[in-house]
Formats: C-alpha cells, sequence, structure tokens
C-alpha cells in the first residue's frame, strides 16, 4: 500500500527531453494543475527556458536540468540538484529519444549505438537510479515514450522500431518488478504525430501517411500528453505494464 501523503498536485514530475515535442506539451500539462515540473533537455537551452516560461504562467513550480542521460555520472548530478532544490520525482516520463530514417544497409555501427544509447540506455539509467525513492515511498509513475513502431516495426526504420520495441520489453517487465512498490510502469506507444520529428517526410509523404490513418490526420503532442497524464494519476494505479498506442485506429 502506499505511503505517500502528498495530493496529487504537489507532487513532482520529472520529463526528459522536454524542450519540445511532445516533451513540453507533457511539462504544460502537468504544470497546468499547479504540479511541480522537472523539465530536462540536453542542449536546447533556450527552447527549454521558454517550455518552462509557459509552465510558470500556470504558478507551477519549475526546474530546467541538462544532462546526458547516456552517463551514470550526469544523471547523479542531476538527482543531487532535483534533491537540493526538493524535487525528487514522484513520477517519471522518459521521453527523450531520437529516430533515424533509412535503409538497415546504411546504418553504421555508430548510428546504432547512438539510437540505442539514448533511446534505450538513456531510460534505463534514468528509471534506475530515480525508481529508488519511488520504491521507498512505496509509490511512483514511471511513464515511457516509445512508439506505434515498437509495436508493428516500420520499413526503413528499423533501428528506432527496435530500440522502442524495447522500451516496450522494459516496461512490461520491470512493472512486474516494481509492482509489489507500489510503482506503476507503463509505456505511450503513440502513432504519427506534428512535431520535428516529422521533418524527415517530404509533404507526400505526410499527406500518404494521413490517409492511413482512419481519422485523417496526425496527433497533435497534447493529445499524447493528456493520456500521459492520465496514467500519472493516483486513481490509475491499478494500470500497470501496459503499451498503449493512440494512434487513431491506423493500428489496432
Amino acid at each position: 500500500m502506499s505511503i505517500i501523503q502528498r495530493p496529487f498536485t504537489d507532487q513532482t514530475v520529472l520529463i526528459t527531453g522536454a524542450s519540445r515535442g511532445i516533451g513540453a506539451a507533457i511539462a504544460e500539462r502537468f504544470s497546468s494543475v499547479g504540479m511541480n515540473v522537472v523539465i530536462h533537455y540536453l542542449q536546447s537551452h533556450e527552447a527549454a527556458n521558454e517550455t518552462a516560461r509557459s509552465c510558470m504562467k500556470h504558478g507551477a513550480k519549475v526546474l530546467t536540468a541538462a544532462a546526458d542521460l547516456r552517463s551514470r555520472e550526469q544523471i547523479l548530478r542531476l538527482q543531487e540538484k532535483l534533491d537540493h532544490h526538493g524535487m525528487m520525482p514522484d513520477i517519471l516520463v522518459n521521453n527523450a529519444g531520437i529516430s533515424h530514417y533509412g535503409l538497415l544497409s546504411d546504418v553504421t555501427e555508430d548510428m546504432w549505438d547512438e539510437v540505442m544509447d539514448i533511446n534505450l540506455k538513456g531510460t534505463f539509467l534514468t528509471t534506475q537510479q530515480f525508481m529508488k525513492p519511488m520504491i521507498s515511498q512505496k509509490y511512483g509513475r514511471i511513464i515511457n515514450v516509445s512508439s506505434i513502431w515498437g509495436i508493428s516495426g516500420a520499413s526503413c526504420e528499423v533501428v528506432y522500431s527496435t530500440a522502442k520495441g524495447g522500451m516496450n520489453a522494459f516496461t512490461k517487465a520491470l512493472a512486474k518488478e516494481l509492482a509489489p512498490s507500489g510503482v506503476t510502469v507503463n509505456a505511450v506507444a503513440p502513432g504519427a504525430v506534428d512535431t520535428l520529428m516529422m521533418a524527415n517526410f517530404d509533404t507526400e509523404e505526410k499527406a500518404a501517411l494521413e490517409n492511413e490513418i482512419p481519422v485523417g490526420r496526425f496527433a497533435q503532442p497534447n493529445e499524447i500528453a493528456s493520456l500521459v497524464y492520465f496514467l500519472a494519476l493516483p486513481e490509475s494505479g491499478y494500470i500497470t505494464g501496459q503499451i498503449i498506442s493512440p494512434n487513431g485506429g491506423w493500428l489496432t
């Protein structure tokens, strides 16, 4: 049973890769109810500050923090900073990631390593470190932002599909491990979302994709953020180990 006493709106959420896109939308969704929000970024300092300013308009306590999540040392420094500011997360959203588009025959080892390190190793190291306080307090929420391609796979996105498929397996296994500690682990696996990640596709390719989606459009980042928020609620405590794909009916 949970021993946490703080109301939901007094809890803290850490969103990795929150300077723009889905991550920024998630930060704004949590800040809209006045929660404490930690906006992580790697290099996009000004974009992270812009997201922070938007969040602070809601009266939320906001902290920006830079870290390379491929480095355990930097994650430890991030944790120390959050502890110093009294903002250790009750909710962790592993959103940081990169995509890769191209034929597998053209993928180099460096490309493979970069996608795996940022999408999978970063999720592993960040989760491993920040789940410890959640276990101690017998309460927590871990939400991994995956992709529809981690479920179905995609031609010319083999590396990215593999990384997100690994994230889905990580989610399912860790959910079973942490369930006795009152910590839920779920993944949100969006379909096509109108973010910079779609920049690799030209206008005709985007139109063709939209024609494949039953609702006839891409998702907006705030629609994904709403699902992440729902999974973080205290009353969502019976939902764990799930890969939920908001995709407009594209994959059923």
